[in-house]
């Protein structure tokens, strides 16, 4: 059967691409005007034939609404201009209110764990200094590396030295964590 009619497949393609194409161009297709009562209306079909030039908004193909309009429509029916306007700037907007209380939990997040790790450090670094004064306090030998990479005897001076420089730190570094200064 399909050899009988070779040029009817042709012309259900062509059809078919033929509405496919009037529907997809008909589809953003939308009236706006303005009412008698003053309300705007959209629409995918033309007003009635009542409703004069000045209140059709948009037709098919107009991107926006004439100049002439504005002014017109805003003495015709100042109701209907209103909504056009800008949102006034003491409104507030709870998507940005959510966005800034998000983005000011996670600074304060951020702070937290930054202040977590050099608490964690300053505690690490307090007991090796504990550990290292308690060595040296419990009178053994102890052998450091000199320059050249030779082991050396820790002498008393040495040792006094090493011991005082431990209790500065142990001062400074093993009490209260000072507080940051407010910026």
């Amino acid at each position: 059967m399909e050899n009988q009619f070779p040029s009817q497949s042709g012309f259900i393609k062509f059809a078919l691409g033929a509405l496919t194409v009037l529907a997809c161009s008909s589809a953003p297709a939308q009236w706006l005007w303005i009412d008698a009562a003053g309300n705007k209306v959209f629409s995918d079909t033309a007003p009635a034939p009542g409703v004069p030039d000045k209140n059709i908004l948009k037709r098919p193909g107009m991107r926006s609404a004439p100049a002439t309009v504005e002014t017109e429509t805003s003495v015709a029916a100042p109701q209907a201009v209103a909504p056009l306007s800008p949102p006034k700037p003491g409104g507030s907007d709870p998507a940005l209110e959510a966005k800034k209380k998000q983005a000011e939990e996670a600074e304060q997040a951020k702070k937290k764990a930054e202040a977590e790790k050099i608490a964690k450090a300053r505690t690490e670094n307090c007991e090796r200094v504990q550990r290292a004064k308690a060595t040296l306090d419990s009178g053994v030998r102890i052998a450091t590396t000199n320059a050249k990479g030779e082991r050396e005897i820790m002498d008393d001076q040495a040792r006094a030295a090493e011991t005082q420089r431990l209790k500065e730190i142990l001062r400074t570094d093993c009490g209260p964590a000072p507080q940051a200064q407010a910026q």
